[in-house]
């Protein structure tokens, strides 16, 4: 197999499309902490989204591939992930290593490219994503630990443009971590029945389809509270609260897709819900702060 082949097949495993539900949250962290600097010239924006954009596309391919490398054998035995390119025998281990650490490296060049600060916390952040592979074999929280992963990209890039955290940032990244945590039950509940065979730790495993589906939906209505809150604490206009109501009807409509008895559409309430919810809240805010 040529190398071009090899590297098609890892970035078909790692859907690297769906960098679309993070970097736009990194873009909005980094809009938001423009705010006090807009006097930089154009070349300092350039650069600073630039790294940026290549350190969230190399954290989230080491994070993915590392993934698929930790799970291997659990996806061999699951019939849902069987046919991913590990088990089934389409991509060699040695070369999802040889991308991991490439794809890690990629993401601390761009933290050492940004500020002191960021380089410091590079490796928190990506010990962090490595280490979610391994906590559904542990704990049902797992939910949450993929939420924080996500909820790094808008503090990170506000770092990354100012050198320092405040709270608008926090908030922002609070209302990530439990959006992901709510679609990640909702994405679990397919995995119900092999959770439960496997030993795998997961909400809907542990308390059931039916209330995983409420803790999820209670999960997003915290998240909605709390992006309301960050709309305040921001001084956001009228823009943004396009944005913010659009984002309650997109997780109302996610969540009338999937019913206990019925988790056919869970892959449509999953993938095109959750990428319009992140690109919508960019597009409203930064439209909001740059109009």
């Amino acid at each position: 197999m040529t190398m071009t082949r090899r590297l098609q097949i890892t970035l078909e495993m790692i859907k690297i499309e769906h960098t679309l539900f993070a970097l736009p949250f990194a873009f909005l962290g980094a809009t938001l902490a423009a705010r006090d600097l807009a006097t930089q010239p154009a070349s300092f924006w350039i650069s600073k989204f630039l790294w940026i954009t290549l350190a969230m596309v190399g954290a989230r391919s080491a994070a993915m591939t590392f993934n698929r490398i930790a799970d291997r054998r659990i996806d061999a035995a699951n019939p849902r992930t069987a046919s991913r390119a590990i088990p089934a025998g389409l991509l060699d281990l040695k070369f999802a290593w040889v991308f991991t650490l490439l794809s890690s490296a990629l993401f601390l060049l761009a933290a050492s490219q940004l500020n002191r600060l960021t380089l410091v916390l590079a490796p928190v952040a990506l010990a962090s994503v490595f280490l979610y592979s391994y906590t559904k074999r542990v704990t049902a929280l797992s939910h949450l630990v993929l939420g924080w992963c996500l909820s790094i990209a808008p503090s990170g890039a506000w770092i990354a443009i100012q050198g320092r955290l405040t709270l608008v940032p926090v908030l922002l990244s609070i209302s990530v971590m439990l959006w992901t945590a709510g679609f990640d039950v909702l994405y679990a509940c397919q995995d119900f029945d092999f959770d439960r065979k496997a030993g795998l730790h997961s909400i809907p495993q542990r308390l059931g389809i039916n209330k995983a589906l409420w803790i999820a939906r209670g999960l997003h209505a915290l998240m909605f509270t709390v992006l309301v809150i960050f709309f305040r604490a921001a001084e956001l206009g009228w823009i943004s609260s396009i944005g913010v109501v659009a984002t309650a009807a997109l997780l109302t409509y996610q969540h009338s897709l999937v019913k206990s008895d019925d988790l056919s559409r869970l892959n449509a309430a999953f993938f095109t819900t959750n990428a319009f919810v992140s690109v919508i809240l960019f597009l409203t805010i930064a439209g909001d702060v740059l109009l």
